[in-house]
């Protein structure tokens, strides 16, 4: 039986240059980071005595013969891209909901495709395990989904992406210190605003509205190239950081109509008026959680602005998805 482990992500900065229909005519970059909130994957090789060969369990369960007819995309393309003959049991648990701006379903892809690694026995690199979830998600499964998420929950950590074409990605850890990355941390509030949304759906607009957004993704762009300025220099300056924030917000609402609300504009509004420096709409858009810059000071405040939301504290990871546990399925031999 194996374990995975694998940690959902914050985005900072420069989402939308890394979807493909960007970074495949000019190279995209991202500022984001993993958080200790996760998605667990329970995977074994189920044993000989039941009517199928496939237990599937997530928020829905579902008993298959055939790769073919398991109806959940990422369990099927993963099987199959790992050519998985062996019958399977999977279980999926999750600390925070799907749907919800964190990367859920690619934390998904990530873990899942680590635990099937593990189950062969093959050890294979964070690199590779990323660039098999991107592959899995856009060319098998053909979602609309960006390639920052799968990268920051192989990798883990606070990191600067660069997107220079498919398959190609380089990853630079942000080495800012402990200390830094505390302060930085403590300075962040998540709330979740309780509206779920299906990121592909969202997402498939802002994809093509892309040709015709590139002065708005080139400011995007520079905007990473800033942030990275202020979490390296010598003194963390906070204020800019949530500036950058709010400014980034505002160009990336304005690239479709489908990102932002009114609920959602409200809130963000109440938030800035309680004393949040900036902050912006995680994921795709329309809805899930909202990051927000926040002096400790003023913390309170915006917690009482917006008490009708769940206030989410977190951490930040540094691991990325792991096996946690492995213990050998030795009482049968897989079977075909």
């Amino acid at each position: 039986m194996i374990i995975s482990r694998t940690p959902f992500r914050i985005s900072f900065f420069g989402g939308g240059t890394d979807y493909p229909v960007w970074y495949e005519r000019k190279p995209g970059t991202v500022i984001g980071a993993s958080i200790n909130k996760y998605c667990y994957i329970t995977c074994r090789f189920l044993p000989p005595f039941f009517k199928y060969n496939y237990r599937i369990r997530y928020n829905k369960q579902e008993h298959k013969n055939k790769i073919s007819q398991i109806k959940h995309p990422a369990v099927r393309e993963c099987l199959n891209y790992l050519k998985i003959a062996s019958g399977i049991e999977m279980q999926h648990n999750a600390d925070l909901p799907a749907m919800s701006g964190l990367g859920s379903s690619s934390s998904f892809t990530v873990g899942l495709l680590n635990a099937l690694y593990t189950l062969k026995d093959q050890l294979i690199n964070k690199k590779r395990l990323a660039l098999d979830a991107i592959y899995v998600e856009q060319q098998m499964i053909g979602e609309n989904v960006g390639s920052q998420d799968q990268t920051l929950a192989a990798y883990g950590g606070l990191n600067k992406i660069e997107f220079l074409g498919r398959q190609k990605i380089n990853v630079i850890p942000i080495k800012i210190g402990s200390k830094k990355l505390v302060f930085l941390q403590n300075h962040l509030m998540l709330f979740y605003t309780g509206i779920d949304r299906k990121a592909s759906d969202v997402a498939a607009t802002q994809i093509r509205v892309t040709p015709k957004k590139t002065r708005e993704l080139s400011a995007l762009m520079k905007l990473v190239d800033k942030a990275y300025k202020v979490l390296t220099a010598k003194t963390f300056n906070v204020e800019e950081f949530g500036r950058l924030l709010n400014e980034s917000w505002q160009i990336k609402r304005g690239l479709t109509h489908k990102i932002s609300n009114g609920v959602i504009d409200s809130i963000y509004s109440s938030a800035l008026k309680a004393g949040a420096i900036g902050g912006k709409l995680l994921g795709a858009g329309g809805g899930g959680f909202m990051l927000l810059c926040v002096e400790p000071e003023k913390q309170q405040s915006v917690k009482k602005a917006l008490k009708k939301l769940l206030f989410v504290p977190f951490k930040f990871e540094h691991r990325g998805s792991q096996i946690i546990y492995k213990m050998p399925d030795d009482m049968y031999e897989p079977y075909e």
